[in-house]
């Protein structure tokens, strides 16, 4: 998903409704001006434009996700790989566009908001869709943290690796396991997850955009490089030759290669969030398919570069992670800030999807447990160097804690990044960026049923079903295949 912010749903609006004037209660007319610096729902008012939504989409959208292309390139070869990425480009950009219209419910300049995917989800298809997107969507949610695990560890590994192979000159192989690296992520993670809120610190998405941009060129940059040192654009045009893997394989590899192109463009989560941040008039909805098709043009020239050019310097043997594959030696010291940036961006980044877990177990259980001491007490902590102490609930630092052994106890268990990925694509594409939009906007728009409309949508629907499904189970395929050959918590690179 693009994904850093694909988890900046559920942003608690702290300030709910608090009208600043409650204009039933007063016969005189409020002045004017109180109008000017709020909106329609009574909320600060929004000031964004065309291009602070593209800014936020393309940093939502250039993730992690680049990391996989090159590989997935390899898997479909020239003429497919492309053709691929520009057509999840175009569904995307579609069902982009069929959300827009859901940011209010019923008219789409008066009508009431919807603040996050799940609000529009709730308000137009009600209760029992709405339970289902919950579930899918923490699943997703899950699985990212472990999908990060995994590749954040690999990064540091790479760093380690990459210096004892300079040292040595290339004669050691440098072979290490990549467990004490996660723990180490894992340990990380467990401290942040003790602060509040902590997705809602300003300057972490900043941090997160500037870092993906820095590997993501460093990446491209490399690719380049090496296709100037090698002279020739490698790879084929059906991409990886059967003989190299068997046809199984390849068939599987090929489904795989899709799960991975959908992850890099699923983020259809956070469009609603985003458009909640833009001034209105014009009408949001008209803003926001401005800002999706810049955007969603930007990030789809940039992944063709950067798979392309991977595939472009290694051919068929494009490594599944990019930076981490050792395709590259050196500039030892630029892949060293590359893998760098990647484990900084990764560490805000779980964050960023694991608080909303956070956020939805502590209020279902406070909903369940209303007056559970175990619950609510807090003890406080003195932490040299800051003026108030820590408030620490028991309950919090057990649970969050639990959480995070847990993704990294799996991500031990099966450390296969480009399977993971593949997986998670998989499972968020088909139902969050293609059936509860297109559900949400027959709804919304009262589209006959069997019209010609309908039937398309249906159709669209349909077909990216069976690439999800398709890309899931070529991805549990490459687990089960990759998990022959190894053996629980003893991976070394």
């Amino acid at each position: 998903m693009g994904e850093t912010a694909a988890a900046n749903n559920h942003r608690h609006h702290h300030h709910h409704g608090h009208q600043v004037f409650d204009v039933a209660s007063h016969d005189v007319v409020p002045p004017q001006p109180a109008f000017k610096c709020f909106d329609d729902d009574g909320r600060l008012k929004r000031t964004g434009t065309v291009w602070t939504a593209s800014a936020h989409i393309i940093t939502a959208v250039i993730g992690s996700g680049v990391l996989s292309l090159a590989w997935a390139i390899a898997q479909l070869g020239w003429i497919a790989g492309p053709a691929v990425m520009l057509l999840f480009s175009f569904v995307t950009l579609y069902s982009s566009t069929l959300l827009s219209d859901c940011y209010r419910t019923g008219d789409a300049v008066s009508g009431k908001r919807n603040y996050t995917y799940m609000d529009a989800v709730r308000s137009i298809l009600g209760g029992f869709k709405f339970k289902i997107c919950g579930l899918i969507q923490y699943l997703n949610l899950f699985g990212i943290a472990i999908g990060y695990t995994i590749a954040a560890s690999i990064s540091m590994m790479a760093i380690k690796r990459s210096n004892c192979f300079h040292k040595s000159g290339g004669k050691d192989p440098c072979h290490m396991s990549s467990n004490p690296y996660m723990i180490a992520f894992g340990v990380a993670e467990i401290l942040l997850s003790q602060v509040p809120d902590f997705d809602q610190i300003w300057w972490i998405s900043i941090v997160a955009a500037v870092m993906s941009f820095t590997y993501s060129a460093i990446g491209l940059a490399l690719g380049i490089v090496q296709v100037a040192a090698n002279g020739v654009f490698k790879g084929s045009l059906t991409g990886i030759s059967i003989g190299t893997v068997t046809q199984t394989q390849k068939i599987w590899r090929t489904f795989q290669a899709l799960g991975d192109i959908a992850f890099a463009y699923s983020y259809s989560v956070v469009l609603i969030e985003i458009q909640d941040t833009v001034r209105s008039p014009p009408a949001e909805s008209k803003t926001m398919k401005k800002a999706t098709k810049i955007s969603i043009a930007v990030t789809t020239i940039f992944y063709m570069l950067c798979g392309s050019m991977g595939y472009a310097a290694f051919g068929d043997a494009a490594p599944g992670n990019l930076l981490t594959g050792f395709g590259f030696y050196n500039p030892f010291w630029l892949l060293d800030i590359a893998n760098a940036a990647i484990v900084v961006h990764l560490i805000g980044a779980y964050q960023v999807f694991a608080q909303p877990i956070f956020a939805f177990i502590e209020k279902s259980v406070a909903e369940r447990y209303p007056d559970n001491d175990f619950l609510s007490k807090e003890f406080e902590i003195k932490i040299p160097g800051f003026k108030s102490p820590y408030k620490a609930n028991v309950f919090r630092v057990v649970y969050r804690s639990g959480f995070v052994v847990t993704t990294t106890v799996i991500s031990m268990l099966m450390p296969f990044f480009n399977d993971v990925v593949g997986i998670l694509g998989a499972l968020g594409f088909w139902p969050l960026t293609v059936y509860f939009p297109v559900e949400m906007y027959i709804k919304q728009r009262k589209v006959e049923k069997w019209s010609t409309r309908w039937v398309c949508l249906q159709m669209l629907s349909v077909a990216c079903l069976v690439i999800s499904v398709v890309a899931g189970v070529g991805s549990i395929a490459g687990v089960m295949l990759d998990l022959k050959v190894y053996k629980p918590f003893k991976s070394t690179y």
